[in-house]
């Protein structure tokens, strides 16, 4: 059985594992722009109150979690002034990945968002994440916007 709760300190080693395990993808995906750190955990993402950290547990074991921050809209006139919850990072161990933990996890960031205002959920993820891609597509995800850059060098 899967227990979704609030991360707390005493997850930071599962957490930093975790990260790297997440780093190792974006280093794959774009060793243009990411390195391995360690998996190092900011200590502030549990002192924010804009900021949540939800981990997945299995037999009392932490094989995922997702970071999320509650954000508001640039204040720019043509913007409507909204809060939205941005996912910062999210990963499943291998291991367990493709048992709907992922989606748990998601529903504990929708839940948040819900009690916070937010009117909608963003992240990121690499086009090359194909995986990545068909997981927020099952998960009500639709692509608004494309990020795009031009290297200076």
């Amino acid at each position: 059985m899967v227990n979704i709760r609030r991360a707390e300190r005493s997850d930071t080693d599962s957490l930093e594992r975790l990260y790297t395990q997440l780093e190792k993808d974006a280093v794959r995906y774009q060793p243009q722009h990411f390195v391995m750190s360690g998996g190092r955990v900011d200590e502030g993402m549990f002192e924010d109150d804009r900021q949540a950290v939800y981990v997945a547990e299995v037999d009392g074991e932490v094989v995922g979690f997702v970071h999320i921050l509650l954000m508001k809209s640039k204040d720019i006139g043509c913007l409507k002034a909204e809060k939205n919850i941005y996912i910062q990072d999210m990963a499943v161990d291998e291991r367990h990945r493709s048992r709907g933990i992922g989606s748990l996890l998601m529903g504990a960031v929708k839940r948040y968002g819900a009690e916070h205002g937010a009117v909608f959920v963003r992240t990121q993820v690499f086009p090359q994440n194909c995986d990545g891609l068909r997981f927020y597509e099952k998960n009500g995800f639709t692509e608004t916007m494309k990020t795009v850059e031009c290297p200076l060098d």
